[in-house]
């Protein structure tokens, strides 16, 4: 099998209904995990057992999905710490939709090499154009797009 037929099965495989993949489905779930906690501190075994109970649950990928709300909200401080020199503002002044995407993204910079940068930047856009407001994907880009260097200066190098 080419690796391109290889890609085109595997992206078959992972793609569901409306076109989202189980990895942006993923990303989904975890926003609206840790727009919970940020707005309510429910704890994050309670926001996980409300997810999977979701009807379209099956269509995630789970793994991904905890790994992005656990890690989120066990690296809370340092991923803002990492995000918040390129912000104009203090965090807590935020939407809790952009902040939560911001975190989103800083975790897979920091986390997750095997995802290409420009992909993280653009889920984070695609996650702020349908849940934030107006010109949050704006924001998320711009601050995401400043934290490359520092992240992912070996991929900038290529």
């Amino acid at each position: 099998m080419t690796d391109s037929s290889k890609k085109e099965k595997n992206m078959e495989h992972t793609k569901k209904r409306g076109g989202r993949g189980t990895r942006r489905r993923a990303r989904e779930f975890a926003l609206k995990g840790i727009y919970e906690w940020l707005l309510s501190g429910t704890d994050v075994v309670s926001i996980d057992a409300s997810a999977v109970e979701q009807e379209d649950f099956e269509q995630v990928d789970a793994e991904f999905y905890r790994s992005l709300l656990h890690g989120i909200i066990e690296n809370f401080a340092d991923l803002e710490a990492s995000y918040s020199p390129h912000i104009d503002r203090e965090a807590q002044s935020l939407s809790p939709i952009e902040r939560s995407i911001l975190l989103i993204g800083t975790y897979e910079l920091k986390n997750n090499p095997q995802t290409p940068y420009r992909v993280v930047i653009n889920e984070a856009v695609e996650l702020a154009k349908s849940f934030g407001g107006t010109d949050g994907y704006r924001y998320v880009n711009g601050v995401l797009d400043k934290l490359v260097p520092e992240l992912r200066a070996f991929e900038l190098k290529k």
